[in-house]
C-alpha cells in the first residue's frame, strides 16, 4: 500500500519553485533534484530550482555561463528533454512560443555553470515533446518528438564525452511516430510508452528497443510488448519513473472517446512489474492529487516527489510525496487516531481508513501524543463555546504569517488585516484533501466567528437569540463544536463548503 501526502511550505525551508508544466526535474545522485524551465500561463520560463534532499531546502542557485549569443544559460522553454549523468544535467530542444529549439546545453551542478555545447555527427532536428534517457554514465538516447511539421520516430544516441550524435539505424518494424511519450532505459532496453501519434490519436502501445549497448553486439531493433494485467489507458504527457524492480506510470491525458475532442486527465498510478512482466495498479490508501499532465515525478529513496503539471485549465505548483506504508509520514493513515479526530489525509474513504486502523487508544492519551508530535492545538477543556477575535487567535495569525512569509505581531494592524485576508483566501481556494491537520483548529474557529458576525449583522446582538436560532440548524451545524476533536472525517468537506459561503465576497 502507498499513500499520497501533500507537502506544505512548512515542510521545507527556502523558496518553493513557482507553478509550471512542461518542465523537467532530474535527480542528481542522491543529494538533489534540479527543476528547469516550463510554462506558466503562456509564459515560458528558464529558471532553476533545486531541492536539497538531505537538508529539505529549496534554493535557486546563481548560475554562471556563456552561450553562443552571450547569454548565461538556455533561453526560456518547455517540453524539452533533460538527462542527468553524474553531476551534469544535459538539456536539448523544447519549445519557445511556436518555435522548436535545437540547442544543446549542460549544467555542471557542482559549480552551477552552464555551457552551450557544440556537438558533431548526425545532429537531431529541432523538436519538442521528445523523450530521452541515460545509457549508463556516458551516453544519452533520444526518441521521437514533434518538429512543427511532422511527428518523429527517429533514434539518436549522444556520447557525452566526445559530444558526437549518431542516428541509430534500426531495421524491422518501427513504432508509429509520436510525441508526448516516455522513454526509459531498463537495463539493456529502451522502453517507450504512449504518446500522441501522427494524425493525432493518443496511443497505449509499449515498445522495447535493443542494440543500444555496444558490448552486446546486438543489431538495433524494436519489439512491441503486449503485457498482461491492468494496462494503462491511452495517454500522453504522463511520467514513467524507475523505482526498484518496477516502473511507475502516473498521470497524463487522453481523449474522451472515439472522435471526441475533449481531453481526460488522469491521476492513477500503474506499475510495470519487471519481475512478473505485467501491468498492475499500485494500491493507494487515500485520495490522489488532482489529475494532471506534463508534470514531473522524481524517485528519491523509497519516495516519489510530484511537482507541477497542467489539467487543461490550471497550472499546478503543488508538491506531493508518494510513500510506502512503512514510511514515517504514511503513519497518519494507518496509525490509530483519537476518536472522531480527522487525520492528515481528510479525503481518505471512511471504509478504507476504518479497516486500516488498529484498536484506538484512550482518547486523552492519543490527543496528548498528537499535540506533542505536531504541536496541534486540540483542547478538550470546557463545554462553553468561546468566540475570540482573529487578532487574539495566536494559531490563526501564525498560520497566516507563514503564508505571507512575514512574522506578524498584534500591534501591526495593517499587517494583521493582510494576514487574515491571505489566510481566508487560501482556504477559499483549498479542497478538503489539501488542508493539513494543523489548519483544522484555526479553520473551525474562524468559521464560528463568521457565523456569529453573519447572524449579528442580520438579527441583532442578543447572543442567547443567536444560540437558540442556530440550535439544530443544518446550515451552521458545526457552530456548537467546542474543538476540532469533535469533527468526524466526513465532516471536513461540509465544514469547508459552509465556510466558503460565509466568506465576504
Amino acid at each position: 500500500m502507498h499513500y499520497w501526502v501533500r507537502a506544505s511550505s512548512s515542510d521545507f525551508s527556502g523558496t518553493l519553485p513557482q507553478p509550471r508544466s512542461g518542465h523537467t526535474a532530474v535527480p542528481i545522485g542522491k543529494s538533489k533534484v534540479v527543476v528547469f524551465g516550463g510554462l506558466l500561463d503562456k509564459k515560458f520560463i528558464s529558471d532553476i530550482a533545486v531541492y536539497d534532499i538531505e537538508n529539505k531546502i529549496w534554493f535557486q542557485p546563481e548560475c554562471t555561463g556563456n552561450g553562443s549569443d552571450g547569454q548565461v544559460g538556455p533561453s526560456p522553454r518547455a517540453f524539452h528533454v533533460a538527462v542527468a549523468i553524474d553531476c551534469h544535467m544535459f538539456i536539448f530542444g523544447g519549445r519557445f512560443g511556436s518555435r522548436r529549439l535545437g540547442d544543446f546545453w549542460v549544467l555542471d551542478t557542482d559549480i552551477w555553470q552552464w555551457s552551450e555545447l557544440t556537438s558533431f555527427g548526425d545532429l537531431p532536428s529541432p523538436r519538442d515533446f521528445s523523450a530521452a534517457s541515460a545509457i549508463g554514465n556516458q551516453k544519452i538516447v533520444m526518441y521521437g518528438g514533434w518538429d512543427g511539421k511532422k511527428w518523429l520516430s527517429d533514434v539518436y544516441v549522444l556520447d557525452t564525452i566526445s559530444l558526437e550524435w549518431m542516428e541509430l539505424s534500426v531495421t524491422g518494424s518501427l513504432p508509429p511516430p509520436r510525441c508526448g511519450h516516455t522513454a526509459t532505459m531498463v537495463e539493456k532496453r529502451l522502453l517507450v510508452y504512449g504518446g500522441r501519434g501522427g494524425g493525432g490519436p493518443i496511443m497505449s502501445d509499449l515498445w522495447a528497443l535493443k542494440g543500444l549497448i555496444e558490448e552486446e553486439n546486438e543489431t538495433p531493433g524494436w519489439t512491441q510488448l503486449k503485457l498482461p494485467g491492468q494496462a494503462p489507458s491511452p495517454r500522453c504527457g504522463h511520467t514513467v519513473t524507475s523505482g526498484g524492480h518496477y516502473l511507475l506510470l502516473f498521470g497524463g491525458h487522453g481523449t474522451g472517446g472515439w472522435l471526441s475532442r475533449y481531453d481526460i486527465y488522469y491521476n492513477d498510478c500503474i506499475v510495470l512489474d519487471r519481475l512478473s512482466a505485467q501491468w498492475k495498479r499500485l494500491p493507494i490508501g487515500n485520495e490522489p492529487p488532482a489529475a494532471r499532465a506534463y508534470h514531473s515525478l522524481s524517485h528519491i529513496g523509497s519516495r516519489y516527489l510530484l511537482f507541477g503539471g497542467f489539467d487543461g485549465k490550471l497550472t499546478y505548483g503543488d508538491i506531493w510525496w508518494l510513500v510506502p506504508e512503512e514510511d514515517p509520514i504514511a503513519k497518519w493513515f494507518i496509525e490509530p487516531p483519537p476518536k472522531n479526530l480527522p487525520h492528515k489525509g481528510m479525503a481518505v474513504a471512511n471504509d478504507n481508513i476504518q479497516s486500516a486502523f488498529k484498536e484506538s487508544q484512550r482518547e486523552d492519551d492519543a490527543i496528548t501524543e498528537l499535540q506533542r508530535r505536531l504541536g496541534v492545538s486540540v483542547s478538550l477543556s470546557g463545554p462553553g463555546l468561546q468566540i475570540i477575535d482573529e487578532s487574539d487567535d495566536k494559531e490563526f495569525i501564525e498560520l497566516g504569517s507563514k503564508l505571507i512569509g512575514e512574522k506578524v505581531s498584534n500591534n501591526e494592524q495593517g499587517l494583521v488585516s493582510q494576514t487574515i485576508e491571505v489566510l481566508r483566501g487560501h482556504w477559499r481556494n483549498s479542497t478538503p484533501s489539501s488542508i493539513p491537520l494543523k489548519e483544522l483548529g484555526p479553520l473551525l474557529r474562524d468559521y464560528q466567528r463568521l457565523v456569529t458576525r453573519h447572524h449579528l449583522a442580520n438579527n441583532g446582538s442578543d447572543f442567547q437569540h443567536i444560540e437558540s436560532w442556530l440550535s439544530g440548524k443544518e446550515a451552521h451545524k458545526f457552530y456548537h463544536l467546542n474543538n476540532v476533536s469533535q469533527l468526524r472525517m466526513d465532516d471536513i468537506p461540509k465544514l469547508l463548503a459552509e465556510y466558503k459561503k460565509l466568506l465576504p465576497e
